[in-house]
């Protein structure tokens, strides 16, 4: 692979992925529309360990609380606010874990790689974000996040697994459904992501090893570090605007994006 797909790879990967807009989504397209090569199962690993690295950097001070909470949540012992931030991300992980790895041991989740469905995903998707963005109450914090908040928005996670329905914004949409603020809802959904992100790693990763060598590990180093510096970027970016910006300008894109696809899938 070339430097510069490499980079750009990496590069829309690290902005798509907290922003609500999909970033399987986005790199699934990157081939279609460009002509490029498929960048590969080594660079999708590489560019989510970078983007995992942005969100852990960002959020630390969450990150921690839920590592010294979690020997207390593995025991049962949901009786601190770290055991209970560390017991919701496990409850809302596993869903997506599950059915997850099903699709991907059958074979099924390439059945939905196509530019159609990422229409229909990007613009649907959108429109029920818009939805629950307009709709919900901003009456609930993070601290108030508990295990049945959990598990809703660990099932509405699970959407995230067909392509262009984008794993942040279907999970913001869950959080604003339930009530919580924007800026909250959406501190929720990228601490979430910290798990999946790792468990999908972890799973593909697999493959990966079996075909590494230098060139390989060289290319993932540096679409790794891109998508790094991309995510954290653009991870900065949306939750400052959140203070004052509502997701519309977000939907805006995807029903665009979504109706753009939709006529060249079809025609």
């Amino acid at each position: 692979m070339g430097l510069f797909q490499l980079i750009l790879a990496a590069t829309i990967q690290g902005i798509t992925e907290f922003l609500p807009i999909s970033s399987s989504g986005h790199l699934i397209l990157l081939p279609s529309l460009t002509g490029m090569d498929d960048q590969g199962l080594a660079i999708d690993v590489a560019v989510h360990v970078g983007t995992l690295g942005a969100v852990i950097l960002y959020f630390w001070s969450d990150v921690k609380q839920a590592v010294s909470g979690l020997p207390r949540a593995l025991t049962g012992r949901v009786d601190t606010p770290q055991a209970q931030l560390a017991m919701g991300l496990i409850i809302a992980t596993v869903p997506t874990v599950i059915v997850g790895a099903i699709l991907f041991k059958t074979g099924l989740i390439e059945a939905f790689r196509s530019m159609a469905i990422i229409g229909w995903t990007m613009l649907v998707f959108g429109l029920v974000l818009y939805w629950a963005d307009q709709k919900g109450p901003q009456t609930k914090e993070a601290s108030e996040w508990g295990l049945r908040d959990a598990l809703i928005m660990g099932l509405w996670q699970v959407l995230a697994l067909i392509p262009g329905t984008s794993r942040s914004g279907i999970t913001i949409t869950g959080a604003r459904q339930l009530g919580y603020t924007r800026e909250d809802g959406a501190r929720i959904a990228m601490l979430m992501s910290i798990p999946t992100i790792l468990a999908s790693g972890v799973l593909l990763s697999v493959d990966v090893i079996r075909e590494a060598d230098a060139q390989l590990a060289r290319d993932g180093a540096i679409a790794a570090f891109f998508a790094f510096i991309s995510a954290l970027l653009a991870l900065t970016l949306m939750m400052r605007l959140l203070r004052s910006v509502s997701f519309t300008p977000y939907v805006i894109y995807r029903v665009i994006l979504g109706a753009i696809l939709l006529v060249i899938a079809y025609s």
